[in-house]
């Protein structure tokens, strides 16, 4: 990608926002935010890392610093950085400025904007505690994604926002800090913005109560939504059995199979940091003995792993697209690490087309439910 008249590489793959097209959001906090050469810089939710590595390289910032809660994103941000000759060092897994410590202050924080509010307002709220007086926050994102609504919020939190400029539907839009207090500070009340802040779930699942914890961002945050319900409602798992939930969000099937396999080893993998925190909280506070969470791109962390069971509901929306290459990893993992016999169970929108998927990597399928919204495949590798 060419940014200033100088061609940048970026690393991209499915998952990540825009994967295989022009992140206009991210070209334009590239182009238009302007770096001084001594300055301190930080991106919140960076994606492909695109705008830290203009930073360091066209800009000259004497300090950069990248954060992103998927680690789909840390390990292109890495990439992007390594094929553009950078140290990946300064890029870090996490949300907003939890990674960096209380004592990181910048001069320049970018942020492309995530589609949840609360998401947004926790990275507003982060932007503008590490912010030194007289430094700025660019946001950038798609009218779609709700960049305008989002620079309502970022001049409610700054007391004043700039447009820096607009391309095909995107805007990029800047606040410069100008007070130590935020013009509403309302803004502040929600619990949910604190780091340490976890909201408790409550859910009944496949026969089971079970204390799970949840933040913004994470999958269905503030329920238990349809499909994983009833994926547990039909949920095959045995004694002792060796389980992988892929794609875990806050582990409602994760824990529900821990609880039915006894002995069984159990691993929660999801590509969101946010989610491997609650589930770890919850894995705590229920005493579940045989349960590990860990943050993996699909399969990844446990691919020298093998199991029985596979269960999964997995995610075919990135940003507001939908993208079947992610789906599709998915139903391949999980082949790939069952044991011989072992067993997969998905859940989908009645809608989309996996039976043609797991039919092509298992050679069979069946049909365990098949409701007016949701369905749940099995098969056996």
């Amino acid at each position: 990608m060419s940014v200033g008249g100088r061609n940048f590489q970026v690393a991209t793959k499915p998952g990540l926002l825009n994967h295989g097209r022009d992140d206009v959001a991210m070209r334009l906090l590239a182009e238009k935010v302007a770096v001084a050469p001594s300055s301190t810089v930080a991106h919140l939710n960076c994606g492909s890392g695109l705008f830290g590595a203009v930073a360091c390289i066209s800009r000259g910032a004497a300090k950069v610093v990248l954060t992103d809660r998927s680690i789909v994103a840390v390990e292109a941000a890495k990439r992007t950085f390594a094929m553009n000759g950078l140290s990946p060092d300064s890029v870090i897994l996490g949300h907003g400025s939890a990674p960096l410590g209380p004592e990181t202050w910048a001069d320049v924080v970018a942020i492309r904007i995530p589609t949840e509010k609360i998401a947004l307002l926790h990275l507003l709220a982060d932007a503008f505690e590490m912010l030194n007086l007289g430094g700025q926050c660019c946001i950038a994102g798609a009218t779609t994604e709700g960049i305008k609504s989002a620079a309502g919020l970022l001049e409610a939190r700054f007391r004043n926002t700039t447009v820096l400029g607009t391309d095909s539907g995107h805007r990029a839009v800047m606040a410069i800090k100008r007070h130590h207090e935020p013009r509403d500070a309302s803004l502040l009340d929600d619990e949910a913005l604190r780091h340490d802040s976890f909201r408790p779930l409550d859910v009944a699942i496949g026969g089971s109560a079970l204390h799970l914890f949840s933040r913004p961002g994470v999958f269905s945050w503030d329920h238990l939504d349809d499909a994983t319900r009833i994926l547990g409602d039909v949920l095959d798992v045995r004694p002792d059995d060796d389980v992988l939930d892929l794609g875990c969000g806050s582990g409602a099937l994760g824990m529900l199979a821990a609880r039915r396999s006894g002995t069984g080893r159990v691993r929660l993998v999801d590509v969101d940091s946010e989610a491997i925190r609650c589930v770890d909280r919850a894995i705590g506070t229920m005493h579940i003995t045989n349960a590990t969470a860990l943050c993996s791109d699909v399969a990844d962390a446990v691919r020298d792993e093998r199991f029985d069971v596979v269960i999964t509901n997995p995610p075919f929306h990135v940003g507001k697209s939908t993208d079947l290459d992610v789906p599709s990893q998915f139903i391949l993992d999980a082949w790939q690490v069952l044991k011989p016999g072992g067993r997969l169970m998905l859940v989908a929108n009645r809608t989309l087309p996996y039976e043609r998927l797991v039919q092509a990597t298992f050679g069979n399928l069946t049909t365990v439910h098949d409701g007016a919204r949701f369905k749940v495949l099995a098969a056996r590798r």
